[in-house]
């Protein structure tokens, strides 16, 4: 069987060029059991194995390609406030977000800070790197108590080897993340303030939405650092963060926000 790398890699150059070397969209999803492990990490191994199936770009692998796959990972936590990896370092690491929040930022060479994304369970981040083998297109920071599991560069061109419709996954993942891309420079383009802190809370409520009196947001995200997601000041986004709520649409308590009329905060983002 033809090796998939020649083809994979091509692509991967093709849509890493269009996306601005920027990892800025995240990745989200099964049971492996039947796996026939035994032993005292049998635990470990099927949790490793159940929360790589919720992965879209695990999630087609054979439950035997899961489990060879979930042996090689690592383990890593890190505190809140602590940074996992600098723009610029080099990468060979991929992260699965296992439990907890991770920030993606980058800062200007005036030293101004923009948020890329916000990453949470079940999400991937750092896998620009671990398919080109290129330093940090961004940085990444633990916004709480997280842990994550790692895979390293060989052994996942290892198991690519192994199961070529990875690069099929891939394919898809990477062309999910040109959309968001295209989206995301059209709302800095064409929205005001108030359409984009709209679309990012509505965005943020989709992926990580508690569903209570309302959607619960609590993503320990501050005023300052939802500014620099949407292009503006923290001033300006306390502004909008108020008329949203004099509006009735969320409601405000320290770094919490429950959206309470999703469908009037959609209603802000016009074109």
């Amino acid at each position: 069987m033809a090796r998939p790398f020649p083809v994979l890699l091509k692509s991967v150059d093709l849509w890493y060029t269009l996306l601005w070397r920027m990892c800025i969209t995240p990745v989200r999803g099964g049971s492996a059991g039947g796996l026939g492990l035994v032993g005292p990490n049998w635990e470990v191994q099927v949790s490793k194995a159940t929360m790589l199936r919720n992965v879209p770009l695990f999630a087609g692998l054979s439950d035997q390609a899961l489990e060879d796959l979930a042996s090689s990972l690592g383990r890593r936590t890190f505190a809140k406030g602590m940074i996992i990896f600098h723009k610029g370092s080099p990468g060979q690491t991929m992260y699965v977000v296992e439990s907890g929040k991770v920030r993606i930022f980058t800062l200007s060479e005036t030293g101004q800070e923009v948020t890329l994304n916000v990453y949470g369970p079940g999400d991937v981040f750092g896998e620009f790197s671990l398919l080109d083998g290129l330093p940090r297109s961004a940085g990444a920071v633990a916004m709480e108590r997280t842990v994550t599991r790692t895979l390293h560069r060989d052994h996942f061109f290892q198991h690519l080897e192994a199961s070529p419709s990875m690069a099929k996954s891939i394919i898809e993942v990477l062309t999910a993340r040109l959309r968001f891309t295209t989206e995301h420079a059209e709302s800095l383009a064409f929205l005001d303030v108030y359409g984009r802190v709209a679309m990012r809370l509505v965005d943020l409520a989709g992926r990580y939405g508690t569903e209570k009196d309302g959607i619960e947001l609590d993503l320990h995200l501050t005023q300052a650092e939802l500014a620099t997601w949407v292009a503006a000041t923290r001033e300006s986004v306390n502004k909008v963060l108020g008329t949203f709520r004099d509006q009735g649409l969320i409601a405000v308590e320290g770094q919490k926000i429950t959206i309470l009329d999703l469908e009037g905060l959609e209603r802000r983002i016009v074109y």
